[in-house]
């Protein structure tokens, strides 16, 4: 996303990460990943619940798409985390807030659904 972000010529969007798991764990995850935003622990996943991003059953979790997903990964070099004690099921989401008002949401039927980094960014771009 960050990527899109520079791409577009636009530091006034500020993505923003947003999980459930403590602090120090996602300090850890956003290192690796090379993320410079904001990061926002929601261990009560409020935000999750008011942004009405859910739980997914198994069989949406470890469907073939994010199978091949993690395959991809794993050929790339990209090394995957193990599940610490998390809940694999909880579902990510995407989001455009503009001045403390959402004003759109993609949520996922499950963790390879997700929009396009470029989509999120230009419904950003939209709103300016």
């Amino acid at each position: 996303m960050q990527e899109e972000v520079r791409a577009a010529g636009a530091p006034e969007l500020g993505p923003v990460l947003v999980g459930f798991g403590p602090a120090d764990r996602l300090a850890a995850v956003v290192r690796r990943a090379g993320f410079t935003g904001t990061v926002l622990s929601d261990p009560g996943r409020v935000l999750y619940r008011r942004l009405g991003i859910g739980r997914a059953p198994w069989w949406r979790v470890y469907n073939p798409g994010t199978l091949a997903l993690y395959a991809r990964a794993l050929r790339s070099g990209t090394r995957l985390a193990r599940p610490s004690g998390e809940d694999t099921r909880q579902l990510g989401g995407d989001a455009v807030v503009v001045d403390g008002t959402v004003v759109e949401v993609w949520r996922p039927r499950s963790p390879d659904d997700r929009p396009p980094a470029g989509e999120v960014v230009s419904a950003a771009l939209a709103q300016r």
